[in-house]
């Protein structure tokens, strides 16, 4: 069995898990290793849920209702938004575990 951000990949994979899978990956990458892991867990968060919500509106995509597409066109712009926060190496393994994770998406 392999889960990647909570997420079992040998069972069907939605649009709507693979964005959870995001919030918790972008959780993980940038938050909790970065000097907001002193911050409470729910503020935490909330603010990834803010920057991955900003990700959507940014690429014209709706958080409430992800599409393989719409996941896809998000990856790049949170990538650029880690740039200053995150080295990488830990960006392009994030980048590729979510990927792989939407690739899973059947139309």
């Amino acid at each position: 069995m392999s889960i990647i951000y909570g997420v079992d990949t040998e069972k069907v994979v939605t649009a709507e898990m693979a964005r959870d899978a995001v919030i918790e990956c972008f959780y993980d990458a940038h938050c909790a290793q970065t000097e907001m892991s002193e911050a409470s867990s729910p503020d935490t968060k909330n603010y990834c849920f803010d920057i991955v919500t900003k990700a959507f509106s940014e690429t014209n995509g709706d958080i409430n209702n992800p599409t393989k597409l719409s996941l896809l066109a998000i990856l790049p712009w949170l990538a650029k938004f880690s740039a200053s926060f995150r080295d990488q190496e830990t960006i392009k393994r994030h980048f590729s575990e979510i990927n792989g994770l939407i690739g899973l998406i059947k139309d």
